[in-house]
Formats: structure tokens, sequence, C-alpha cells
């Protein structure tokens, strides 16, 4: 899959996890959370699952990403503490 079409799927899948989420992150931290999060959900569902992986600009892989950006968005907030945003954190 090319740079643009993981930016691309990056970017909506890390829109569809920030909207379920209920996180407030930026443009940028969402495709990268989007990018990581299709690394992970590939991962999961491909290795450990054996179900689908992320091929392209499909269904199954925008469902596989969106899953795996709602992981790493949980997971930040457990390592972070914080609720809100992962980007800047109040005191």
């Amino acid at each position: 899959m090319g740079i643009i079409a993981w930016i691309v799927l990056g970017a909506i899948a890390g829109f569809i996890a920030n909207l379920i989420m209920g996180s407030r992150e930026g443009l940028v931290m969402m495709v990268v959370l989007g990018i990581v999060g299709a690394l992970v959900g590939g991962f999961v569902a491909g290795t450990v699952l054996h179900v689908a992986d992320v091929t392209g600009l499909n269904l199954e892989s925008l469902v596989v990403a969106v899953v795996g950006a709602i992981i790493v968005i949980a997971v930040a907030r457990m390592v972070m503490g914080s609720r809100g945003n992962l980007t800047a954190r109040r005191m």
C-alpha cells in the first residue's frame, strides 16, 4: 500500500476513532493515531486472530485500522492517566 493510501486511511481511521473515544486530537495526531492504529490492528487481526489484514483502501482495512486506533488511544490513556487530549496534558 502506498504512502498516500496509508495517510488517507490513517486520517479516516483516526477521525472515526476520535469520535468513538471522545478524544480532542488535532489533525496531525489523528493521522498518526490512525496509521499506528492500522499497524496495530493489522498485526492483531492478521497475526493473532488470523482474520484480516490492512490491504488497501477498503471497508475491511478501515474497520481493522479503526479498531487498532481505538486500542492505541485506550492504551495511551491508561499510560498517561488522562481522559482528555493525548498531546497536551493538563496539570
